[in-house]
């Protein structure tokens, strides 16, 4: 089993970040929530905070656990454990992904997620809309 921590990061105006995966990638073209694996000996909230400066050259405080999705691809067990998380600084800069947007959490159904996404997406565009949404 494979062990991946997700960011559902909000930004001030309570937006969404979600992140499409490049070409080359596995699931290229599908839409997620950012993240990465976990390193052995890691916590999952230590992992976003290092793959999201890695990954997009930004700083986010994770700050509640939301939950776990385990998914089979094929052979390969993932364990998506998601945490929210909050912006705090930096300017988006992709490696792993070609496109991102800051969306509202009704506008998720809109994007194809990766399958292992889709349990957050459906769990954030059925929990009570925010005032700003």
């Amino acid at each position: 089993m494979i062990q991946v921590a997700a960011a559902i990061i909000e930004d001030e105006q309570g937006r969404i970040l979600i992140a499409r995966r490049k070409p080359g990638k596995s699931q290229a073209g599908m839409w997620e929530f950012p993240g990465g694996k976990i390193e052995q000996g890691e916590l999952a909230d230590d992992c976003l905070r290092r793959e999201l400066m890695e990954e997009m050259e930004i700083e986010i405080d994770p700050y509640a656990f939301f939950g776990v999705n385990d998914h089979h691809y094929g052979a390969t067990h993932i364990r998506l454990i998601a945490y929210r998380a909050r912006y705090v600084s930096g300017t988006i800069t992709l490696t792993d992904h070609d496109e991102y947007r800051w969306i509202t959490a009704r506008e998720l159904t809109a994007f194809t997620f990766a399958p292992a996404d889709v349990k957050f997406v459906e769990m954030l565009h059925s929990s009570k809309p925010r005032l700003n949404e």
